[in-house]
């Protein structure tokens, strides 16, 4: 079968993957680069290319075939990008562009696709839910996303946004998205929110993982006003998930599924929410870590 390369086009960084071969997934090669955005879509295919041209290099052959994960989505009907929070690709022949540019085949999906399909197929679905016949995969990190599989397949949708929770209206205090709507919930809690938030409140900028870290010492106000905003809009987002989907498991990916309070506090407050007495739903760590979406698109 060969080794599989994998590319995951993020809003900070681009990581190329090479695995072994889909039976024994070992990493053979792995790179992470910035992606520059802010230098327009142009850039962001040379950074793929040199990517793919760096592995290649160290590999000692060229891939015949990759798939990449990407954020936003696909539009079925003219298969140009839709709804990313990276907005240089938004309009843009992405997949076309890049085939141009590699010169070989490319399977594309939603970063948050990948990342639900790889932690099913290989990672903390498989196993400890390996019954699981709906898996929601979320990822919270520089935006908000979601990844719906449904036994053992991602599920699109008509439009292509099966999953997007992280554009459903949350509350007004998030401010206006990129999108064009208000409130969005990744207006509230993406980590740049809630960064921003807490730069609101101070002056100061600080990263959100300091701002866990300051908020467990007790030390600083603004840090555990933030924090507790996180909590609580995660809890109301997420039981909105659960009324509608009611899943076997929900995984937490990105830069914000690292943060142990989700999983103790945040679901807590999601069973306050959710429309039932208890709440059974299994939430879990990604077996994977931050990169499980680029296995996933390895797997494309």
């Amino acid at each position: 079968m060969g080794p599989l390369w994998g590319i995951d086009l993020g809003g900070t960084k681009i990581e190329g993957v090479i695995l072994e071969d889909r039976d024994s997934p070992k990493v053979l090669k792995r790179i992470r680069i910035p992606t520059q955005q802010e230098k327009g879509y142009v850039h962001i295919i040379s950074q793929i290319t040199k990517v793919v041209d760096v592995l290649s290099i160290e590999i000692g052959v060229r891939p015949s075939k990759v798939g990449v994960g990407h954020p936003g989505t696909i539009e079925p009907s003219d298969q140009l990008i839709k709804n990313s929070n990276t907005t240089v690709l938004n309009g843009m022949p992405l997949k076309r562009d890049l085939e141009l540019a590699l010169g070989i085949p490319v399977a594309m999906a939603n970063d948050a696709n990948c990342f639900a399909i790889a932690e099913t197929k290989m990672g903390a679905v498989k196993e400890k839910m390996p019954q699981a016949e709906l898996v929601f995969g979320v990822i919270m990190g520089t935006g908000v996303g979601g990844g719906l599989v449904i036994n053992g397949k991602v599920r699109n949708g008509i439009h292509g946004i099966a999953g997007e929770w992280g554009h459903n209206y949350l509350d007004d205090s998030g401010g206006k998205c990129y999108c064009g709507l208000t409130g969005c919930t990744e207006t509230v809690i993406s980590g740049a929110a809630l960064e921003k938030y807490y730069e609101s409140l101070t002056g100061n900028t600080k990263p959100l993982k300091t701002l866990v870290q300051l908020h467990r010492e007790g030390n600083d106000t603004a840090a555990s006003l933030t924090i507790s905003r996180l909590i609580h809009y995660f809890g109301l987002a997420m039981s909105q998930v659960i009324n509608i989907l009611d899943p076997d498991a929900i995984v937490l990916g990105g830069g914000l599924g690292n943060i142990d309070l989700l999983y103790s506090e945040g679901v807590k407050e999601v069973e306050k929410m959710t429309f039932n007495n208890t709440l059974s739903t299994p939430f879990l760590k990604p077996k994977l870590g931050d990169s499980a979406g680029v296995f996933g698109a390895a797997f494309l």
